[in-house]
């Protein structure tokens, strides 16, 4: 895959881990192995992890959250808190690239469409790259939100999704298992 910000659900397999992560992975399995038996798994699309970093390289974000790392106190709860908080705040007031947030709102008008309706809810969660490791779980670190509708609600979503990455617990987590938090990627799954 190129430049593939956004893969159907049901094109998506184990894998395909590093693109997707590990939840959307095994969505993707459910969709393609349950429906062959007549179990109905709500489809949907997954933003891969080339749309995270997109995002993040197209609002020149990463030295500025390296920076706010370093200055970070080791620690120090009240340091880590205000790293956290700025770093998310700056992810969410981030701008889309044109070309992906249009992306996005086509896909969830098709999504829409294929459940016969104008503006469906859906689900908007978060896959991380790293979730189940032999020496570390992420799993849990991330946010999810349930019954968003819209294209603003879902792009809004998307971004808190790719905030909270940063959460205080996940950058603690990261720092003292020694894990560079640029080596962690970001997938989001829409899904009804």
């Amino acid at each position: 895959m190129n430049k593939k910000y956004i893969v159907d659900l049901s094109e998506v397999q184990l894998s395909d881990l590093e693109l997707v992560g590990g939840k959307n992975a095994s969505l993707g399995e459910m969709i393609q192995n349950l429906g062959k038996l007549g179990i109905d798994i709500p489809g949907g699309f997954a933003l891969t992890v080339k749309a995270y970093w997109e995002f993040i390289n197209f609002n020149k974000l990463d030295k500025k959250i390296r920076s706010l790392i370093k200055k970070m106190k080791k620690d120090d709860l009240i340091s880590l808190r205000r790293t956290g908080l700025e770093i998310r705040q700056i992810i969410r007031n981030g701008e889309w690239p044109e070309d992906l947030r249009e992306e996005i709102k086509e896909r969830y008008h098709l999504l829409s469409q294929e459940y016969e309706q104008e503006i469906t809810d859906v689900a908007v969660r978060s896959s991380a790259t790293a979730e189940d490791l032999p020496d570390a779980s992420f799993a849990g670190q991330q946010e999810t939100y349930l019954n968003v509708r819209g294209s603003e609600q879902i792009l809004t979503s998307i971004r808190n999704c790719f905030a909270s990455l940063f959460t205080d617990r996940a950058i603690s987590y990261r720092d003292n298992f020694g894990f560079d938090h640029f080596d962690v990627g970001l997938s989001v799954c829409v899904q009804k």
